[in-house]
C-alpha cells in the first residue's frame, strides 16, 4: 500500500470477481494452440487482478490524478514550451474527414486533407520567412537532422566536400550536436560571451572553408536574443556556410521577427510546442522544416504541391535527400497546428509572443531578489536562475526542484544550460494567468526562505507525494531486467 493509503489493485482483488458481463458464446470456440506459433501460448493463466469494472475505473482514475500535466497544473519546463493545448484542436482533429481517412487512399479522395496540409505549409512559410516547408519530419530533433542532411546535400552538389564541420554554441540544446553527428558532421563548439550571447570573436576564430553550417537558437537557451544576429549571419555566409535555426524557442518571436529575415537559410519548428500539439510522453511530435530557395531542390520527397487547383505529391525530385518519414508527417498533429493558427489569426499569434515575454520578465523580476540572476537583462520567453547562494548553505537546485513537488508544481528544467551553475530554467508561456504566476513565485520565495531557516525541509523533499525521493541514477545504472522462458 502506498503512503497515501490508496491500495494497490492487487490488494483489492477478490477471486472470481470480473469486470465484464458478456452473453454466452454462440459461435464455435477456437483452439488458439492451432493458430499461434509454438512457444507463444502461455503455460499458465496470467496473474491478473480480479476486480469489478467500477473498481477498475476508480483505480485508473486515482492513478491519473497523481499524474502531472499541463491540464492539471503549472508546468514551467524551460526550453520545452509546455503550454496549454486548446480543446478545439482536439475536436477538429477528430472530424471524420480527418480522423477516418487512410494515407494510402488515392489522392483524388483526400483533396481536402491535402489542401489543409498545403495551407499549413504556406502559413509556416509566412511565419518563418522561408520559401518552402516540408511537413515530413516527426519531431524537433528529426527536423534538425533533416535540415542538416539538406545542407550536406547542397554542399556536396556544389563540390564542397571539405565542409565537414557544424558550429554549435556552448548553450545549445543537446540535440544540436547529436543531430550534427548523426548527419555525418564534426561538431565545433563556439563560446558564449559575458552577456550570454555568441562570442563573435570566437566564432570568427572557428569558421573557415570547412564550415558547413552554424546551428543557432534565437533567442538562445538562456532566453536571450542574439542582438548581433545580422553580423553573425554575415560571418557564416562570408565563408560559404549555412545558418540553421533551431525553432524550439519560436514562442518568443512568433509574428514579431522571422528567422528568414535574420539571415537563416533553414529552420525547423516544433508544432508540438509553439503550435500547441500535445507534448511529452514520447510523442506524437511534428518538426516541419522550412528552407530558402537554394535548398528547395533537396527537400525530402515527396513534396506536396498545388497544380491547377489540385493537390498532389511530387516525387520527381532528382536532388532530394529522400523520404525521411513514412507517409507525410504526423497528420493529426498537423491538423491541430493548423486549427491553432487559423483560430488565433495574425493578431492572436502576435499576442502569444507578447504575453510569453511579459510573463517571463514578470516572474524573473519577482524572483531575482531570492536567487542569483546570471544575466541581469530583459529576457524573452524564458529565463534562467541560479541556486549558487543556496548551494553555499548546503541545498542543491535538485533539492529545491523536489520541494516544488510539495506545492503541486512540476519543477522547471534544472542544471541546464550547462554554462550556468545550479541553473533553473523557467518558461511560464503565454497561457498562464497572473494569479498562477504569483502563486508559483510565492512557492519559490518560500523555498528560498526555508533554505535559510530550515534547510532540512528542502533537503529531504518531497514530503507529500505518493513516493518519497527516488534515486535519480540507480534505474539507469542498475536496470531491472525480466527474463521469460523461450
Amino acid at each position: 500500500m502506498h503512503k497515501d493509503n490508496q491500495p494497490l489493485i492487487f490488494e483489492i482483488t477478490k477471486e472470481g470477481r470480473v469486470g465484464y458481463s458478456l452473453p454466452e458464446l454462440d459461435v464455435p470456440e477456437v483452439d488458439l494452440s492451432e493458430i499461434l506459433p509454438v512457444g507463444m501460448m502461455r503455460e499458465e493463466e496470467a496473474q491478473l487482478p480480479e476486480v469489478s469494472e467500477l473498481d477498475l475505473m476508480r483505480h485508473y482514475t486515482a492513478l491519473s490524478n497523481r499524474n502531472h500535466g499541463v491540464d492539471t497544473g503549472f508546468y514551467p519546463l524551460g526550453s520545452c514550451t509546455m503550454k496549454y493545448n486548446p480543446k478545439i484542436n482536439e475536436s477538429v482533429a477528430r472530424f471524420p474527414g480527418f480522423a477516418n481517412i487512410h494515407p494510402l487512399q488515392d489522392e483524388s479522395t483526400v483533396q481536402g486533407a491535402m489542401e489543409m496540409l498545403y495551407d499549413l505549409q504556406q502559413s509556416l512559410v509566412e511565419i518563418t520567412g522561408m520559401d518552402e516547408v516540408t511537413l515530413q519530419p516527426a519531431a524537433g530533433a528529426h527536423g534538425e537532422w533533416t535540415a542538416l542532411m539538406m545542407i550536406r546535400a547542397f554542399h556536396e552538389s556544389n563540390g564542397d566536400t571539405q565542409r565537414t564541420k557544424v558550429i554549435v554554441p556552448d548553450s545549445a540544446h543537446g540535440t544540436n550536436p547529436a543531430s550534427a553527428t548523426v548527419a555525418g558532421f564534426e561538431t565545433i563548439t563556439v563560446k558564449s560571451n559575458e552577456d550570454g550571447l555568441v562570442d563573435l570573436e570566437d566564432l570568427r576564430r572557428v569558421v573557415g572553408p570547412d564550415t558547413a553550417a552554424l546551428m543557432l537558437t534565437n533567442p538562445n537557451t538562456l532566453g536571450l536574443f542574439e542582438e548581433h544576429i545580422l553580423e553573425l549571419a554575415e560571418i557564416i555566409h562570408g565563408v560559404g556556410g549555412k545558418l540553421y535555426y533551431d525553432g524550439a524557442n519560436l514562442n518568443a518571436v512568433m509574428s514579431k521577427a522571422r528567422p528568414g529575415d535574420m539571415g537563416f537559410d533553414c529552420v525547423h519548428l516544433n508544432l508540438h510546442k509553439t503550435f500547441t500539439g500535445p507534448h511529452g510522453g514520447g510523442g506524437p511530435g511534428s518538426g516541419p522544416v522550412g528552407v530558402k530557395a537554394d535548398l528547395i531542390p533537396f527537400l525530402p520527397s515527396p513534396v506536396l504541391v498545388k497544380e491547377d487547383n489540385k493537390y498532389t505529391f511530387d516525387y520527381n525530385r532528382p536532388l532530394t535527400i529522400g523520404r525521411v518519414k513514412p507517409f507525410y508527417g504526423n497528420f493529426g498533429i498537423n491538423v491541430r497546428a493548423y486549427t491553432y493558427i487559423r483560430s488565433m489569426g495574425p493578431d492572436g499569434l502576435k499576442a502569444v509572443t507578447e504575453y510569453a515575454v511579459l510573463n517571463a520578465n514578470y516572474m524573473m523580476r519577482r524572483l531575482e531578489a531570492y536567487y542569483d540572476l546570471p544575466y541581469n537583462r530583459h529576457c524573452k520567453h524564458e529565463f534562467v536562475l541560479s541556486g549558487r547562494r543556496q548551494k553555499k548553505l548546503g541545498v542543491r537546485t535538485l533539492d529545491m526542484a523536489k520541494r516544488l513537488l510539495d506545492f503541486g508544481y512540476h519543477p522547471p528544467t534544472i542544471y541546464f544550460p550547462l554554462n550556468v551553475e545550479e541553473g533553473m530554467m523557467i518558461e511560464p508561456t503565454e497561457t498562464e494567468s497572473k494569479e498562477t504566476l504569483d502563486a508559483f513565485c510565492e512557492a519559490m520565495i518560500q523555498i528560498a526562505k526555508e533554505v535559510e531557516e530550515n534547510p532540512e525541509i528542502v533537503q529531504n523533499a518531497p514530503h507529500t507525494t505518493v513516493i518519497n525521493r527516488l534515486d535519480e541514477t540507480k534505474a539507469a545504472r542498475k536496470p531491472v531486467l525480466r527474463y521469460t522462458k523461450s
